[in-house]
């Protein structure tokens, strides 16, 4: 009973998903504009920055930054989508039924985990059309793929309380923004010694940083430091955060 309402339940989601293509687009759209924007535009000038021949190179620099950007803006789907429900009253009418009430809330953050995966993948595959040069191993792509899922994850999670706290689809869709911009004010766009003291103090302790380090080194090589130890910290905290807040969301009494 308890898997077949949670599939039942993330075939919903992924239907639902599908017939708001703005939404995917939205999602996808942000961090490939800023990919071509950085690249094409402002790479050559920001190579110098972080000690690559030009834009052709940086592009190994900035994907990782951009890929995180993928991730924070999957919250908005994941916050505009559950909003939806709760203010149509499809979420209410779930509670009213026999099923396994949990399975809402775990189907919304795995359609979520999904949706945003295939969205890096497209960003990548953009990514090796501009000269993306990865040099990771078998084993370090496995990591990859792990790390970026425990990242969406534990968003996916912080997008789904957004979503189940928010009173309007409009706050539920402007409150992720400042997550979705915050890998630009990382490690994303240039290294953070370039940075004016108080602004990096910022973007070296802002929880972003250590996720592009982790993705960066395992893609081009680059040292990784304790970068994956506090990644794994942020995503576990990130996750208690929006899995406590989105539990009390969902059984608060909005009558």
């Amino acid at each position: 009973m308890t898997t077949t309402d949670i599939t039942t339940m993330l075939r919903r989601n992924i239907k639902s998903q599908l017939r708001y293509p703005v939404t995917i687009f939205a999602i996808i759209g942000i961090p490939v504009l800023f990919l071509l924007l950085f690249v094409y535009v402002f790479g050559g000038a920001l190579a110098e920055a972080v000690d690559v021949s030009g834009s052709q190179d940086y592009v190994d620099y900035v994907l990782p930054g951009l890929i995180i950007m993928t991730a924070a803006a999957g919250l908005l789907g994941t916050s505009t989508s559950t909003s939806v429900d709760m203010t149509e009253g499809i979420i209410t009418r779930f509670r009213t039924m026999a099923i396994f009430r949990p399975s809402i809330l775990i189907a919304r953050v795995l359609s979520s985990v999904l949706q945003t995966l295939a969205s890096m993948l497209f960003v990548f595959v953009v990514a090796l059309l501009m000269g993306l040069s990865p040099n990771a191993t078998a084993v370090e792509w496995l990591a990859i793929v792990g790390v970026l899922a425990l990242i969406s994850f534990s968003l996916s999670w912080l997008g789904l309380a957004f979503g189940l706290a928010a009173k309007t689809i409009d706050a539920a869709s402007n409150a992720p923004f400042p997550l979705i911009l915050m890998p630009l004010v990382g490690s994303g766009i240039v290294p953070t010694d370039s940075m004016p003291t108080v602004v990096r103090w910022f973007a070296e302790y802002q929880p972003f940083t250590p996720m592009i380090e982790t993705l960066r080194g395992l893609l081009n090589g680059s040292e990784i430091g304790d970068s994956a130890l506090l990644t794994f910290a942020w995503c576990l905290g990130i996750t208690v955060l929006g899995f406590i807040w989105s539990v009390r969301a969902f059984n608060r009494d909005r009558s």
